[in-house]
């Protein structure tokens, strides 16, 4: 009888063992399908965006020389449009070119279907890396300074473009642009490449790298970095325990 009860208490151990690796295993399942959704949307908004600008400004693109990224940035890329040495001006014919595109670029970040995915539009300013010690001694502050003027000249040139909308919209644009300077952080190579990263060429273009471009930040970019830190958190008390 006693044999009987030990052979009871294995079986009953096993089944409640087996009983806690089924419920493990369901979890990782959940864990593994929530990520594969994550991951599916944050990529299908962006194509989505990305198609829809690809689309809308397929003729533009060609006449402002203006490329469209995966990322969602906007560059133009004529000599014309760049800026000066040192100088945050923006030329006249950039101007032109922002007359046009952002009245077009606007219609479509508030399009019904493509707004709700939109946590930011940034205007990037970018630098060469030639130092400007009247800016700050430190060659990469004062291009922080230089590139965040270029951005700051054009978010203050096309704000006045936002009061043709109706108020809601109006605060919604001014809640989503940013002013953002890059210094030479991503300075690019003659072809068009970012400049410490491309295998082709490290030397910096410094006209090409004097330039501002448009980039939309998703909603998805910012469920992604909260998902990352999360399951990163997650990882590292695993780790500790």
């Amino acid at each position: 009888m006693a044999k009987s009860n030990v052979w009871m208490s294995v079986s009953d151990l096993m089944t409640g063992l087996m009983v806690i690796f089924l419920f493990i295993a369901v979890a990782y399942m959940i864990q593994v399908k929530e990520n594969q959704n994550v991951l599916t949307d944050y990529v299908e908004t962006k194509t989505k965006l990305h198609d829809k600008l690809v689309s809308e400004f397929k003729e533009e693109s060609k006449t402002w020389d203006m490329s469209i990224g995966k990322d969602l940035s906007m560059r133009f890329n004529n000599p014309t449009v760049l800026f000066a040495q040192g100088s945050a001006a923006i030329t006249p014919q950039f101007k032109v070119i922002l007359d046009e595109f952002i009245p077009k670029y606007l219609d479509i970040l508030l399009n019904d279907s493509l707004r709700s995915h939109i946590q930011e539009i940034r205007i990037e300013g970018h630098t060469d890396n030639v130092p400007y010690p009247q800016l700050h001694p430190q060659p990469f502050v004062a291009n922080v300074i230089l590139s965040q003027q270029r951005a700051l000249s054009v978010l203050m040139y096309i704000q006045p473009m936002f009061v043709k909308y109706p108020p809601e919209q109006q605060r919604l644009l001014e809640y989503w642009f940013t002013a953002n300077g890059l210094s030479y952080g991503k300075a690019l190579n003659k072809d068009g490449d970012y400049a410490l990263v491309s295998s082709k060429d490290h030397k910096i273009d410094k006209e090409k790298s004097r330039r501002v471009e448009f980039r939309i930040i998703t909603t998805g970019d910012e469920v992604l970095e909260n998902f990352v830190k999360k399951n990163s958190a997650t990882t590292g008390s695993s780790a500790t325990n």
